[in-house]
């Protein structure tokens, strides 16, 4: 036992000794570790110079400590050497010394913290100050603009961007200010004498300042002219696209419906690409020039489409230009007869260089043609192959052949175009000789418009087909009809004389006119506006259409509207196109007939339809018909027949038979991109047509045709090919093709 005590006593000794350091060397690496985090928080590049200084004190101090563990075990021994300790040295001084190290330490460390603290301070009040001139900048430019008249209301919620790296802003917003209507060009770029607008054109159309909060500078719709110069990429947005879009009246109403089928159009584009190849399609240049939106043209109908204005030639726009985008081509869009001829290269402006277009497609309408056709004078014949004109109600060949029309009396503004009539693009496939464009129902919703129209119940009620007072004269005795089944609702302008018992909702947005349609079982047709979009739309959510029967049909030869259109095609009530698709979808009635009314309300009220849209008014079948269309269609090089030959089927139209009737009877469509290949009396044998005669004349547009003696007779002139007419005593010769269910534009190997 006595020589267990000294071990005992030594090794307590040892481990109270060692119980001291732990302690002190804890709190030592505890402020060490805060010192060097609070470097980092500022200047750190300063400060941590001064912390290697540091951690090397703190290294001696930590060697010292070390020292004395290694004297206390050498003290110590091994456990199993009892020979008596060594003296043990005096270690109060050097305890000493420590303890004041360490509490000098502390006191740089609260040192540290306040520095740490002023700097922050410092930061925060530099912030407050930048903040404050650059209010101080604003306030005194908006007042500048205000002074002068310049301030625009928009300006409220314009906040100004950081001027850092933008030296010269300031200078050149005060320069906008004063020269900004010294160009058209800066009105077309969206500069409206606001300090927004200006900002907008500086920071995105030219570098001299920064972009405003939430804005990005558009990624290059109009960048580059080289045609086929990249490749057709499917796009999956329209972020490029709204820049051209938002800062454009005439555009205003496009970019709100372009914008709210977003995600439709997306979607669209994925599923065509997942079930065809689109990935070895080159991007074309493509000029947009819708000439009855601009100023010049008068018509106003970009200013009138929020306030009940016609609304068909909008929507096929929008679509058309959505389509082209999510397809991967470059746009360009005008808005003006100066865009246009900026766009050509015909006009210089002190605006940035605006990349002059060379066209592989340019889309206009009639009036835009016009705008073409006075802007280049005798050049824009260099461009005539390139051009397809948006043509709701079509042009046949008669009207559109210059000389033929003066000859035969059919001359009219919107006609006499020379140009090849499928180079017509159409919003309903009604003329064979033109070429069906056509548009978007817009039934797909976005996932809360889906669950909120999905909560919806069919109610006992009818919506009225008719924004204008002027659709609903002589209609009351049918409306009462209708009334005495059904509550009905309108949409119409509030100042308008209609029945009391209408519940008028007056003028509202697309997406509350598609609630209304979920709610109604009926959508009624007041026999105007002709073949617009909305009929579809109806049966596109389940709601009936009550179409009103034309009878006499209504054309040129009985109808103050149609008097200036490039047509005799006769409308045989309000859309042809619905009456086509037929109950219990469509119900095509005698408005002056209150038994047929009766009958079709009875009939309707006791059914339940699904909506139902065919799939050539989808997005998805649109973006096919057109990717088909620039991809194939093309009348500048011959080299090609398009549809291909094989789908070619030669039909007979007996005579008072036009081609059209004669192939629709043989459940095909008449295709006139064939008829030249006809036009030759060796082609028309290998059909099993023989001519024991023939001649070229231009007298007629049935050739090519044969009389009773089989003497052919065909086209001298090629503009003169015609679907739609007939002979009372020529037998046709018809170049007839199928086509794709719900998709009439393509045949089947057209795809």
């Amino acid at each position: 036992m006595r020589k267990l005590a000294p071990i005992l006593r030594w090794t307590l000794f040892v481990l109270v000794a060692i119980s001291f350091i732990w302690c002190l060397t804890l709190s030592f690496f505890i402020l060490g570790a805060a010192d060097k985090d609070g470097i980092s928080l500022t200047h750190q590049s300063r400060m941590q110079r001064k912390a290697w200084g540091e951690s090397s004190r703190a290294e001696d101090i930590m060697k010292r400590i070390v020292k004395f563990v290694d004297d206390l075990l050498n003290i110590v021994g091994p456990p199993g050497d009892l020979s008596p300790p060594s003296p043990l040295k005096d270690y109060k001084e050097e305890f000493r010394v420590l303890q004041i190290q360490m509490e000098a330490e502390k006191d740089k460390e609260k040192l540290r913290e306040k520095m740490v603290e002023e700097l922050r301070s410092d930061k925060v009040q530099l912030q407050q100050q930048v903040a404050h001139l650059e209010e101080l900048l604003r306030l005194q430019t908006m007042k500048e603009l205000a002074r002068d008249g310049g301030q625009n209301s928009e300006d409220k919620n314009c906040p100004m961007p950081l001027m850092d790296g933008y030296p010269n802003c300031v200078d050149k917003l005060k320069w906008m200010k004063e020269m900004w209507k010294s160009d058209p060009c800066y009105g077309r770029y969206g500069v409206n004498g606001s300090l927004c607008s200006f900002l907008i054109y500086l920071s995105e159309m030219e570098n001299w300042c920064p972009l405003l909060p939430g804005r990005a500078i558009p990624p290059g719709v109009t960048a580059s002219s080289a045609v086929g110069s990249d490749t057709a990429v499917v796009r999956n947005n329209f972020t490029g696209l709204y820049p051209s879009l938002e800062n454009r009246e005439q555009f205003k109403w496009v970019h709100q419906r372009i914008h709210s089928m977003e995600q439709i159009w997306v979607d669209a584009g994925r599923s065509l690409s997942a079930k065809y190849n689109l990935a070895e399609r080159k991007a074309k240049q493509i000029l947009v020039h819708p000439g009855a939106l601009t100023v010049e043209s008068g018509f106003k109908i970009a200013d009138s489409a929020f306030s009940g204005g016609p609304l068909g030639e909008l929507v096929q726009w929008s679509d058309l230009i959505a389509t082209l985008y999510i397809l991967g081509h470059d746009l360009h869009l005008s808005a003006s007869i100066p865009d246009l001829k900026v766009s050509l290269g015909i006009m210089r402006t002190s605006c940035p260089p605006h990349s002059v277009v060379t066209p592989s497609l340019i889309y206009t309408d009639i009036v835009g043609l016009r705008q073409i056709q006075a802007a280049l004078q005798t050049d824009w014949v260099k461009y005539k192959c390139m051009i397809r004109v948006l043509d709701s109600f079509g042009t046949e060949p008669d009207f559109n052949h210059a000389a033929w029309a003066q000859q035969h009396n059919l001359t009219s503004y919107f006609g006499g175009l020379n140009l090849i009539p499928m180079q017509f693009n159409t919003m309903f496939p009604h003329t064979p000789d033109n070429t069906f464009l056509g548009f978007v129902v817009q039934h797909q919703l976005s996932s809360e418009e889906r669950q909120r129209l999905e909560s919806t119940k069919r109610q006992n009620q009818a919506l009225v087909y008719g924004k204008r007072a002027t659709f609903w004269k002589d209609k009351e005795a049918y409306l009462d009809v209708i009334h005495r089944y059904l509550e009905i609702h309108g949409t119409v302008d509030k100042s308008a004389s209609i029945p009391a018992y209408v519940k008028n909702h007056g003028i509202v947005k697309g997406s509350e006119v598609q609630v209304l349609l979920r709610q109604s079982k009926v959508f009624v047709g007041l026999s105007f506006p002709y073949e617009g979009p909305a009929a579809l739309e109806a049966i596109a959510n389940g709601c009936a259409f009550l179409n009103p029967r034309l009878d006499p049909p209504h054309s040129r030869l009985n109808t103050k509207f149609f008097e200036e259109k490039p047509t005799i095609r006769e409308v045989s009530s309000q859309n042809p196109y619905a009456e086509a698709i037929g109950e219990p979808y469509v119900w095509t009635v005698d408005m002056q007939n209150s038994t047929d009314v009766e009958r079709a309300l009875s009939v309707i009220l006791t059914q339940t339809i699904e909506p139902y849209l065919p799939y050539e008014f989808t997005c998805e079948g649109m973006l096919q018909r057109v990717n088909t269309l620039t991809e194939k269609q093309d009348f500048c090089n011959n080299t090609e027949t398009w549809p291909p030959l094989s789908a070619l089927q030669v039909v007979k139209a007996e005579v008072n038979t036009s081609c059209k009737q004669a192939c629709q009877e043989k459940g095909l469509i008449c295709e006139p991109a064939f008829f030249p290949h006809l036009n030759s009396v060796d082609n028309l044998a290998n059909y099993s047509v023989y001519c024991r005669s023939s001649e070229l004349s231009d007298s007629r547009l049935v050739f090519p045709a044969y009389n009773s003696s089989e003497h052919c007779v065909f086209q001298s002139d090629p503009l003169l090919f015609s679907c739609v007419r007939s002979e009372e005593s020529l037998i046709r010769i018809c170049p007839c093709r199928d086509y794709i269910k719900d998709q009439i534009a393509l045949c089947k190997a057209c795809i």
